[in-house]
């Protein structure tokens, strides 16, 4: 948490100085508005027609209208409205960092859970900048003109491009909710999480708002490109249609994403994995813990970095930040090396704060070993695996625990040829990802406890978000199959309001009860949740006495299947390859 303190003088003057400028501009934008009536005509018509389509249209209009001259007088269409709501939300995150600053500061008395928090607070709040900042660069780069969409971004496409920047404030909006929910465990945390609530849903609100208008924006644009795309039987359309650049039209068939570098790109070409360092706990290798190669690994890399970890089971919490980009993790399979700890709430971790490895650097790679938390049932939350880390990907891995087994929080994540199992939830959080070609295993909870293969947490139906097990097979454990008439197995359950879950062309076995998914509590989300179910088998596959809730249906056809593939729901094609790992885009 250091680098994030470190932060505090610098966030400090940010903030005094939007305060003071926003003050101190607010009579001149009041004195604007009645020397110009009919600009201020115009902007409030843009505002409305933009506003329109949010989930909470009073706040999109009212945030802006009310915003000082060098803010509202630029606005002249919907992407200058998109722009200056991205820069007044950044100012309300970093006032909402200063919050948590000042109440692990002042406040007495805190639980050790409570402190563990707001620490999460703190690392949340700042990856949301780091999101904000670089959706709000991603937009000001992205121009309209005659039906063309012209982006600046490598030789992404045009849905790929769009694709990050929804992922960018989709993140941002799961990073409040990631906050608050580490204050839900007793009634005790509640009363901290009052203090917070104001701001941090504010940002989620204000997110869901650029979000929308996001979305309004580029829909039209892509429609646009796809049907020109058609028309001149191309794949794509380039920045200068004029000027066709053959190299590029190289590299994009190789699919190589934005931060691969040429050296990187040649030895995937060849096969080939070149190992940076090694860890052993004998001693034989250039690190003895995991945690100290990553510490020594380089910051902001666009060149993979491969740390090799050699047969043996490592006790230790590993953390892979923001800063750690383009690592990978190779181990000498998944039964000889063993990454364990025991982390779980019941001693004081929250949920986020539990996981044995945690990723955030961006393009994660992992392939032959175990991640695994040992806490047991008895423990509640207690992970094994969290991952934030953007565009990564796990091949041929085990990840064991129990309640909370697998925390995939957010941004877009490929998991092939790997084992999951645990008991409640034990597949949770809002990544964009897909599972493709794994086992996911029931165990055996504590007595009274049914379990839940699934809880998936998007809150905004705009988020890109959602779990999709594809190609896979859902069954049980050695010891829940002797038990198996004492419990009850369900395909999920909605953590959050728009929870979203696809089981597609996978084996279901006979664990699986009739019904198939669970409630939260109550009636909530049971209208607002999307689960789909296509062309599964096995016994646990058949969906005649599936709950009849509004949002659980049967997908009935390849293309309503298709936009729930590695290639279109994680734009796969795009980076995929570059893992050496492997996949299919399709169905």
């Amino acid at each position: 948490m250091k680098q994030l303190y470190e932060k505090h003088n610098k966030l400090i003057s940010t903030l005094i100085f939007s305060i003071l400028l926003i003050s101190s501009l607010l009579p001149i934008a009041i004195g604007a508005k009645s020397d110009h009536p009919t600009q201020t005509l115009s902007i409030h018509t843009i505002l409305q027609a933009s506003c329109s389509t949010t989930r909470y249209p009073d706040l999109c209009y009212n945030a802006i209208a009310s915003a000082p001259p060098h803010i509202s007088a630029k606005i002249t269409n919907i992407k200058d409205v998109i722009i200056a709501s991205l820069n007044l939300t950044t100012v309300t995150v970093e006032h909402n960092y200063f919050t948590v600053q000042k109440l692990i500061k002042n406040r007495k008395n805190l639980t050790i859970r409570e402190k563990n928090a707001l620490h999460d607070c703190l690392e949340t709040i700042d990856e949301t900048l780091d999101e904000l900042r670089q959706a709000l660069d991603d937009l000001i780069k992205y121009h309209r003109s005659n039906n063309f969409q012209k982006v600046n971004r490598g030789n992404f496409v045009l849905e790929d491009y769009v694709d990050d920047m929804k992922t960018l404030i989709s993140s941002a909006i799961t990073n409040q909710e990631t906050c608050l929910d580490g204050f839900s465990h007793n009634n005790a945390d509640k009363l901290v999480r009052l203090v917070l609530e104001q701001g941090q849903k504010h940002v989620e609100k204000m997110c869901s708002n650029a979000l929308a208008m996001l979305k309004k924006l580029t829909d039209e644009d892509i429609e646009t490109v796809q049907m020109l795309r058609t028309k001149n039987n191309k794949r794509q359309l380039y920045d200068n249609i004029d000027n066709y650049n053959k190299k590029n039209e190289s590299l994009r068939e190789n699919n190589w994403p934005r931060w691969m570098s040429h050296g990187d790109r040649r030895m995937l070409q060849q096969g080939g994995v070149k190992v940076d360092t090694v860890v052993a706990a004998d001693g034989s290798g250039n690190h003895r813990t995991i945690s100290a190669a990553v510490a020594a690994a380089p910051v902001k890399s666009k060149k993979r970095y491969v740390i090799k970890i050699k047969a043996g089971v490592y006790r230790e919490n590993v953390e892979v930040d923001k800063k750690k980009t383009n690592l990978m993790f190779i181990g000498d399979g998944r039964s000889k090396t063993i990454i364990t700890g025991s982390k779980n709430v019941i001693d004081g971790s929250t949920t986020y704060d539990s996981a044995t490895v945690a990723i955030m650097g961006e393009g994660f790679l992992a392939r032959d070993l175990t991640f695994q938390n040992t806490a047991g049932p008895s423990k509640h939350q207690a992970v094994a695996l969290r991952v934030g880390s953007d565009l990564s990907a796990f091949y041929n891995c085990d990840i064991l625990a129990y309640q909370d087994t697998l925390y995939v929080h957010n941004n877009r994540q490929f998991y092939i040829n790997c084992l999951i199992a645990g008991t409640v939830d034990f597949i949770f959080g809002n990544a964009a990802v897909v599972f493709q070609d794994c086992d996911i295993h029931a165990r055996k909870p504590n007595p009274g406890q049914q379990n839940m293969i699934t809880a998936q947490s998007r809150t905004d139906p705009n988020q890109n978000t959602g779990i999709v097990i594809q190609k896979s097979r859902i069954g049980a454990t050695s010891d829940l199959k002797a038990a198996q008439g004492s419990f009850s197995t369900y395909l999920g359950r909605p953590w959050k309001e728009y929870s979203r879950t696809v089981i597609m062309q996978s084996s279901i076995s006979d664990i699986v009860h009739p019904q198939g998914w669970h409630e939260w509590e109550g009636n909530f989300a049971l209208n607002t949740l999307e689960y789909s179910e296509y062309k599964n088998s096995g016994p646990g596959s058949d969906t005649s006495r599936r709950v009849k809730w509004r949002g659980v249906k049967v997908l009935s056809s390849d293309a309503q299947a298709q936009q729930f593939t590695p290639g279109k729901f994680i734009v796969g094609g795009s980076w995929l390859p570059s893992t050496s790992f492997p996949y299919s885009l399709g169905l």
